[in-house]
């Protein structure tokens, strides 16, 4: 059979998301998951990873199901040493289960899908003229974002709701921001889920497009 690698900027697995992906790609390929902070303490993580001013913010899921919040620069080659160990393996294509943006990436002999360099162009497909609204995790990530979507003429409104919260109030409360301003809305993490997609729709009546679910549609028809 086939593998899948699918490397989270947390820990693994990712019982939250994997089930998404494995949804899609079905009985094809096992799924064989690795996380940039796979045996790192939450204090170690806080202490060591945790971002300064000006940094590129990112936060993922502990196995604990705890989030923690974390500088690019500081876990970049955590992560680019778990693409190495899958490429190890003989893992012939990677899914990075994140759509921040990751410069320098590299492998050798893998197939590196990369959402970032993905979701901005198909979105602007799907949404053409129309105005894009955009759901981060943290408010500081609105800005770094943003560079994203210019390139492929999208000026997103954003708003803010933690995927590893779930508190569908705060999802409503971004809803109400949104669905003023945009005619679609993309749910800007992987760690976002159907049952917070099924809040945002309800609550804003506009399509609402899950990253990983595109994601996951996506990669199934490369296997």
């Amino acid at each position: 059979m086939k593998r899948l690698g699918m490397i989270t900027i947390g820990q693994a697995p990712r019982s939250d998301v994997a089930p998404i992906v494995s949804k899609y790609i079905e009985d094809r390929a096992e799924l064989v998951q690795a996380g940039a902070l796979d045996g790192l303490s939450k204090a170690y993580i806080e202490g060591q990873l945790y971002p300064g001013e000006g940094d590129y913010v990112l936060t993922s899921r502990l196995t604990t199901g705890e989030s923690v919040v974390m500088a690019r620069h500081k876990m970049q080659p955590l992560l680019q040493s778990k693409i190495d160990h899958l490429e190890e393996q003989g893992i012939e294509q990677i899914l990075l289960l994140c759509t921040g943006v990751f410069p320098g990436l590299v492998t050798r002999t893998a197939y590196l899908i990369e959402p970032d360099h993905i979701i901005p162009p198909a979105i602007k497909a799907m949404v053409g003229g129309r105005r894009l609204g955009v759901l981060v995790p943290l408010a500081e990530q609105t800005e770094t974002l943003r560079a994203k979507y210019e390139p492929h003429g999208l000026d997103p409104v954003f708003a803010v709701a933690s995927p590893y919260n779930k508190s569908e109030s705060e999802y409503r409360q971004a809803a109400e921001e949104l669905k003023r301003q945009a005619d679609l809305v993309l749910m800007d993490c992987m760690g976002y889920t159907e049952e917070a997609r099924s809040w945002m729709a309800e609550a804003t009546g506009l399509p609402v497009v899950l990253s990983n679910s595109l994601m996951a549609k996506l990669v199934s028809e490369m296997i």
